[in-house]
């Protein structure tokens, strides 16, 4: 595969506002700023980057056609941005990365899984950009030896039971019937996402009735599935 002919070619050569912003982060940590600034670290921000995480996408799933859609949205975002910045602010005052290292990977990592737009790969379909993602990301982590490495396990539940079973299937690890593992759910035809919905909250509801928590039981039954998709790994290897 070829390497990158060149990089994008940004669409403006500044950003004030954005270099603003920076400045009134290091500002607030700076001696003389803000006490409360000054004591964070990165591990007593997660909270606050979790909480602007989800809600921004309250913003994103909101009423597209409320009169606040845009003001919401800016919001948030320049949340989860500042979250961002100040974690580069701490790094850097550490001296182990600044926010620009952080941009150039990104940059770098962004060109590179795309071959097909700054190389001479080829890609005309989503699937096939997926695959190409796929390949390169391969190459990037060849530490990685298991389809589950880099899966965080604090996601919620369900998130990770998609993220983990689309995995599995792309690697042929799990057959299809992973997907409609309670038998009653094979005799339905879902016909979008708001009857998943209903359904999901059904059993969410007959789950609390009969005492059991729905959480612990799907994340429970996740162990087993990431056992069985590592169990399939060794074989094939």
């Amino acid at each position: 595969m070829s390497e990158p002919h060149s990089s994008p070619t940004p669409s403006s050569p500044t950003h004030p506002k954005l270099d603003e912003l920076i400045a009134v982060l290091a500002r607030l940590r700076a001696p003389g700023g803000c006490a409360w600034d000054r004591e964070q670290t990165h591990e007593s921000l997660v909270q606050y980057l979790i909480e602007e995480t989800y809600e921004l996408v309250d913003a994103i799933e909101g009423d597209s056609d409320s009169p606040t859609r845009r003001t919401d949205l800016i919001e948030e975002l320049g949340d989860v941005l500042y979250q961002v910045i100040f974690h580069s602010d701490l790094a850097a005052e550490a001296g182990q990365f600044t926010i620009e290292d952080v941009a150039s990977h990104m940059t770098a990592k962004m060109i590179g899984r795309h071959p097909h737009v700054f190389g001479d790969a080829t890609a005309d379909t989503s699937d096939a950009v997926v695959a190409l993602w796929e390949v390169r990301k391969a190459e990037e982590k060849p530490h990685r030896t298991s389809v589950l490495d880099g899966i965080p396990q604090g996601m919620p539940s369900l998130a990770l039971a998609d993220k983990l079973l689309g995995r599995a299937l792309r690697a042929g690890l799990v057959g299809a019937h992973a997907a409609g593992s309670v038998p009653a759910l094979l005799a339905v035809h879902l016909q979008d996402e708001e009857q998943l919905g209903a359904m999901l909250l059904g059993i969410v509801s007959s789950a609390k009735a009969g005492g059991m928590d729905a959480e612990r039981a799907l994340r429970s039954s996740l162990r087993e599935l990431q056992r069985e998709i590592r169990e399939a790994e060794a074989e094939h290897r």
